[in-house]
């Protein structure tokens, strides 16, 4: 299945209202087998904007398709000049009480996973393990005609050495780590090639208008099955590909909460959207199950 390129959603009238009441995500912690599924809105309070909430960055920016990345040259320069200075902020983002509470809840056994939307590794920054990396991850590069893998601190390197002097200074950064620039300021950037075969090189990250790669969605689905419940994160689950994991667990007659401040295209299939800040919230169920949460460590009491 591709990701459509959805890139709004208008909430109908009649969806139930958010709630103030984290009860109901405390119980289904506490009962152990949650399935997360974190999205863009989890990162916020690390600095990373998300797409659709207040201020997001679909209101000045179009994200990126992989038709117009593989069909064009010019698209491919505009993207690599602004990924290029988006990547050092995605580097010096650090994980927050969200993704720091996520990663205790772990520890303490209370998850059977982690799917997340994002592509800023800023969960796994924060302790969680086997996280599930639905859209893929931006520390990576892949090379489009012999799939060779390679870091993108590599790739950053090589785009330095031969543009040199390039420093704009960006409108805004978005959740996919591409910088607002204007096409006066991408200029003459030069794009490198694989050192393997010279074909062309792309963030590991899913595009819109892409595939997820079928495997992934597979194991994807075979979580939602093994777990007790879902919780989403941060995600308006405007795109289908987070939006059909909400969708499988709620025709199992698996209890779906969601954490997210505006309302969400899986709220029909929720008992329950708490609209409350995520780190707030989340460090609020931890305290409530006993577990304490800070920059290192969280401990069971």
């Amino acid at each position: 299945m591709r990701m459509r390129p959805t890139l709004s959603w208008t909430p109908p009238e009649d969806l139930p209202p958010g709630t103030t009441d984290l009860g109901p995500v405390a119980d289904a912690l506490s009962s152990g087998g949650v399935l997360v599924l974190s999205g863009a809105g989890i990162s916020t309070e690390s600095g990373i904007p998300d797409y659709r909430g207040e201020g997001g960055s679909l209101s000045r920016h179009t994200p990126m398709t992989y038709q117009d990345f593989t069909g064009s040259a010019r698209a491919r320069r505009r993207y690599w000049a602004r990924s290029h200075l988006g990547w050092r902020t995605f580097g010096r983002a650090r994980p927050n009480a969200g993704h720091r509470a996520v990663a205790a809840f772990g520890r303490h056994e209370l998850l059977s996973g982690v799917i997340t939307q994002n592509v800023d590794g800023l969960h796994q920054a924060a302790g969680s393990e086997d996280v599930v990396e639905l859209h893929g991850s931006l520390a990576r590069v892949v090379c489009l005609t012999c799939g060779a893998f390679s870091p993108r601190g590599e790739l950053a390197r090589r785009l330095e050495e031969v543009n040199l002097g390039f420093e704009p200074v960006a409108a805004g950064i978005n959740p996919d780590g591409d910088a607002d620039l204007t096409d006066a300021q991408v200029g003459d950037f030069r794009v490198v090639s694989c050192t393997i075969c010279g074909g062309i090189l792309k963030p590991d990250v899913v595009f819109f208008g892409e595939a997820v790669p079928p495997r992934r969605v597979e194991h994807c689905r075979e979580l939602v099955r093994e777990s007790s419940s879902l919780l989403v994160l941060g995600s308006s689950l405007t795109v289908m590909s987070g939006l059909r994991f909400v969708r499988q667990g709620a025709e199992a007659g698996k209890p779906v909460l969601i954490v997210n401040r505006e309302p969400t295209r899986g709220d029909r299939h929720a008992v329950t959207r708490v609209a409350l800040p995520l780190g707030a919230a989340l460090t609020t169920v931890a305290e409530r199950l006993g577990i304490a949460v800070d920059g290192q460590t969280a401990v069971r009491r």
